[in-house]
């Protein structure tokens, strides 16, 4: 009797599918990685680098900072607008912003004006509905006072903070160019608020090689 053939015998042998190339392979794991680096970057945390000394003492120039983006509330890229508010910047936070008069700039300063705050500076002093605003990051370097009339570096308002908006200024009150220039802040210029150093260069070191990063500064939290 003839053999029966058994049943993988006569079932035709299925052609096994070829695997994905390591190129594509390759491709498809940076293209995820640009998209969550994207993703971060947009929505959660943001790197700035200080390019100036309006917040000394508390930020150097060379200072790489990381910002919260999502803190003050979640917003459509481009357009600006929160979908889903988390909460309010608080005075003393320090932010990043679009710069009021050229937006294309981000601008770093402390809040110490929200809306329907009284602001005025008197002689140096900053007063906030009529109380004096303390704080150890005010860093005065000139003894000079410059009268009211002249400019208002050392003398201005009073002022109300109009509704939604903020009023900001450098912790190196005679050299920064902040609200008591240019004006307030809107809420949706906000980047989000600075809360780390994550990397510190010292362009102007003059001593040896590794003194060129500030050790002390990396992982220093903002406050």
């Amino acid at each position: 009797m003839p053999k029966k053939s058994s049943e993988t015998d006569s079932q035709p042998q299925k052609k096994a599918k070829p695997g994905k190339s390591s190129l594509r392979e390759n491709v498809e794991a940076i293209v995820v990685a640009i998209i969550l680096a994207l993703f971060i970057r947009t929505f959660v945390v943001q790197a700035f680098k200080i390019p100036s000394g309006s917040m000394k003492e508390t930020l150097q120039i060379g200072d790489h900072i990381l910002v919260s983006k999502f803190i003050y509330g979640v917003k459509l890229p481009f357009v600006n607008k929160t979908i889903i508010p988390i909460k309010d910047p608080d005075r003393e936070d320090i932010v990043v912003f679009k710069f009021p008069e050229d937006p294309d700039k981000d601008f770093i300063k402390r809040v110490v004006g929200l809306p329907g705050d009284v602001i005025e500076i008197r002689d140096k002093r900053l007063y906030v509905n009529q109380k004096p605003l303390k704080g150890d990051y005010a860093v005065y370097k000139e003894s000079h006072i410059i009268p009211p009339g002249m400019q208002p570096r050392d003398n201005f308002g009073p002022e109300t903070v109009p509704p939604n908006s903020l009023f900001v200024m450098g912790d190196n009150r005679d050299h920064s160019y902040d609200s008591r220039f240019w004006g307030f802040v809107g809420m949706e210029a906000l980047r989000g608020k600075a809360f780390m150093i994550y990397w510190s260069w010292n362009n102007e070191n003059n001593g040896s090689l590794l003194n060129y990063v500030r050790w002390g500064r990396i992982g220093q939290l903002l406050k």
